[in-house]
């Protein structure tokens, strides 16, 4: 095998002023776990989803799901800018995110309110890590922290409306 295939990733110190990367690496890995939970069941309802609302909803989570699945890997490279690795496991992924599956497949109606309500955590989330960040003089992560907490705000918004 080549010595070029035999390099093995590592954590490594950052230099750029940011405090604290541990702590802030750690978050946005958690975020980052969130994220991919939530392509993942936004991705299942788009597949499964049923009903009069059935083109509507579709185009909606499809193109949550996209943004979602394109943030990962943003989050993913600030884990990576700050020196840390990001997570490599998919268990690692299932245990630090807060998304959780229904025990049985749900309404069109019961989908958009599972969602919203996963948004509005994941949201919440991204607000402590502003916090941290700002705390820690990272502006790169709190300016990306408030780009997803946006995205995930409006996302919630959207599927709310559908059931008011």
């Amino acid at each position: 095998m080549s010595a070029a295939l035999e390099v093995t990733p590592t954590d490594h110190d950052v230099k750029s002023g940011v405090r604290n990367t541990e702590s802030i690496a750690e978050g946005l890995s958690d975020l980052l776990a969130d994220t991919y939970r939530l392509t993942f069941k936004t991705h299942a309802y788009h597949w499964n989803v049923e009903g009069p609302l059935f083109f509507s909803l579709h185009k909606l989570t499809e193109e949550q799901y996209e943004n979602l699945f394109d943030a990962a890997d943003e989050l993913a490279e600030r884990v990576r800018a700050l020196g840390k690795l990001a997570p490599a496991r998919l268990d690692a992924i299932v245990s630090a995110s807060i998304i959780k599956d229904k025990d049985k497949t749900p309404s069109a109606g019961e989908m958009c309110t599972d969602l919203a309500e996963d948004h509005e955590r994941v949201a919440h989330r991204f607000h402590a890590l502003i916090e941290l960040a700002e705390e820690n003089k990272d502006p790169v992560t709190a300016d990306l922290a408030t780009e997803r907490s946006a995205f995930h705000e409006q996302a919630a918004w959207m599927l709310r409306a559908i059931t008011a």
